[in-house]
């Protein structure tokens, strides 16, 4: 299976690379993800967060792969239990279509994206910093996977 993570925002602290990589190189071989970092928008005076966003949102959908089921994450979007986020991973993976996280960058994500996305998914109700979600949406890929395959990394 093909994953995407769509992420706005580049030059992240080494402990985001290091945490996000341990939890990627964990994964077994058949399923594969592709970190796509998207340049955020450079905050100078006299841009609103509207033409921010907007600016970030052009350069996502040009890194979008075709054909992808697009999951935005926001803290606004489908709260799920860890099974529950391996339950629908696996029915992602039956369908055989490739899936593309989105994460916004300090701002959040545009409207737009929102709109275009499948499905609305949240990693908490806090709202957490994007490297951070970057992080633990690898964690909970592959806790997910592990759980699908009765790995032993998830305890109830």
């Amino acid at each position: 299976m093909k994953l995407f993570i769509i992420a706005v925002g580049n030059k992240l602290p080494d402990w985001i690379n290091s945490g996000y990589n341990e939890y990627i190189k964990r994964l077994p071989r058949e399923i594969m993800i592709n970190l796509i970092e998207v340049k955020p928008e450079k905050r100078t005076a006299g841009k609103s967060i509207e033409q921010l966003l907007s600016s970030e949102y052009q350069r996502i959908k040009i890194a979008m792969p075709p054909q992808c089921q697009i999951k935005v994450l926001d803290e606004r979007g489908q709260h799920r239990s860890t099974k529950e986020f391996a339950l629908a991973l696996q029915e992602w993976m039956v369908r055989g279509d490739p899936v593309a996280f989105v994460i916004g960058g300090a701002d959040g994500l545009h409207h737009d994206i929102k709109s275009a996305g499948n499905e609305l998914i949240a990693l908490s109700k806090l709202t957490l910093p994007h490297g951070l979600a970057r992080v633990l949406l690898a964690e909970q890929l592959y806790r997910a996977v592990s759980i699908i395959k009765n790995h032993p990394y998830h305890r109830d």
